[in-house]
């Protein structure tokens, strides 16, 4: 879910609650806080040696004793707009941050806006090659050719010694 989109929900539904739904099923406990809202970058290089760039809006969940706290959409909304400008373009995917039981970071996959609160359900993060082209074998289970143009480091040198 796009930052634009988790906003534009939270501000059509300022009276409704939060409600976490784990991967496994489970809710996160309906007294969690939003203790901070995160931009992060990732830049990288797959394994064909092309650069991409990933921009992440990420909530934190954290759980305290106080069993009594209830996060409304319309108080959110008000945090999360003052963290606009964190962002790079309000296209930006939102995640949330949850102790489970080590901080994992959890995609928005849906999202259940009937009842009294707004339900969003939350998944696992896959891995995945972004460079198939080239690192998967050809239907004749050849293995492609790796790219070496402006690669450096241990490539290289396997090249070097293997001639």
């Amino acid at each position: 879910m796009t930052f634009a989109d988790f906003l534009k929900l939270l501000k059509e539904n300022p009276s409704k609650g939060i409600t976490l739904t784990l991967p496994d099923g489970s809710t996160a406990p309906d007294h969690f806080h939003i203790t901070e809202i995160g931009a992060c970058s990732k830049e990288f290089i797959d394994c064909g040696g092309k650069r991409h760039h990933e921009h992440t809006g990420v909530l934190q969940v954290w759980v305290a004793n106080d069993y009594n706290h209830r996060i409304q959409a319309g108080k959110l909304a008000h945090i999360v707009e003052l963290a606009a400008d964190l962002f790079p373009n309000p296209e930006v995917e939102i995640e949330f941050e949850i102790e489970a039981p080590v901080l994992t970071r959890l995609p928005i996959a849906s999202v259940d806006p009937t009842g009294p609160a707004l339900n969003f359900i939350l998944s696992l993060k896959k891995a995945d090659c972004l460079a198939k082209d080239i690192c998967l074998p050809k239907p004749d289970f050849s293995l492609p050719e790796i790219p070496t143009k402006g690669l450096t480091g241990s490539l290289q040198t396997f090249k070097r010694i293997k001639k």
